[in-house]
């Protein structure tokens, strides 16, 4: 019976549930509703932008394994105005055979804004997980967004030789996709040519409301040596960043320096990296 209950356990992972939703109130974005089940939480809301509100959600169990389920939602209000981010890289584990689940769901209102910047996720070899971003947003709504994910460990010289995952991402505008897209990686995968061609760090970044200009200070920013290469594409008013190489640092030092250089000009706000980072 014992070691009955205890495979039962080491089979069924985490269940953990995360919303959020953010109102304005007077001056200042508010987080107005929060709801958590399970091992998901946030540190209390910072201001240092004064109206802006800084958010960080933390995984106490400092990674995800097998069986995990995790469950993210924010809701950004109208003329609300929220940074998330994460303190530290998302780390998936090995799995023992099933499969490990991060599912995030994102909807701004009209004249909303979003910065959605979690550190990078890595999988260690042998990870079996889906990861899916879906969001939604109104005619005017403002989405800076990015993901980075690391397959293996290359600064352990670590490659992502066995296990799979499953990536998916799809942006909505009024019932119209203005992106979707799905990458599938396995030890097959990865070093095909035409997708990661072996390199174990893959990155996008999307802004939403941009144009000609921003396409062209992005593409002061990008990067391109042996080992990792970059690119930059407005599709009407979505401009998109891509990194493939080997460093999520220097993914996210290239994100971070071309919206420092468009945040200004697109949401009206002077750049401001969250404090955490610093730490």
């Amino acid at each position: 019976m014992a070691q009955t209950i205890k495979k039962k356990l080491q089979n069924q992972g985490w269940v953990a549930n995360l919303e959020l939703g953010f109102q304005v109130d007077g001056r200042r974005t508010v987080l107005a509703e929060r709801k958590r089940y399970g091992p998901l939480t946030i540190q209390r809301p910072f201001y240092p932008e004064g109206e802006v509100c800084h958010v960080y959600i933390l995984h106490p169990p400092g990674g995800v394994v097998a069986g995990d389920s995790l469950h993210v939602t924010v809701a950004i209000d109208h003329h609300a105005h929220a940074l998330i981010t994460t303190p530290g890289a998302t780390k998936f584990y090995r799995s023992s055979g099933n499969r490990a689940t991060l599912k995030q769901t994102i909807k701004v209102a009209s004249q909303g804004c979003i910065e959605w910047f979690p550190l990078e996720n890595i999988y260690f070899p042998g990870t079996i997980a889906n990861l899916d971003t879906h969001i939604e947003i109104a005619e005017n709504a403002i989405v800076a967004a990015w993901d980075i994910q690391c397959f293996g460990r290359p600064s352990l010289a670590e490659t992502f030789d066995h296990g799979e995952i499953n990536i998916g991402t799809q942006l909505w505008r009024k019932n119209t996709p203005l992106l979707i897209e799905r990458l599938k990686v396995d030890k097959e995968y990865i070093n095909l040519s035409s997708l990661l061609r072996g390199s174990p760090v893959n990155a996008t970044l999307i802004i939403t409301q941009a144009h000609q200009q921003a396409l062209e200070t992005s593409r002061k920013h990008l990067i391109a040596d042996q080992r990792n290469v970059s690119g930059a594409t407005l599709v009407e008013d979505i401009l998109v960043i891509r990194y493939l190489g080997n460093s999520t640092a220097l993914a996210r030092q290239l994100f971070t320096r071309i919206w420092f250089d468009l945040r200004k000009e697109i949401i009206g706000k002077s750049p401001q990296l969250p404090r955490i980072w610093n730490t």
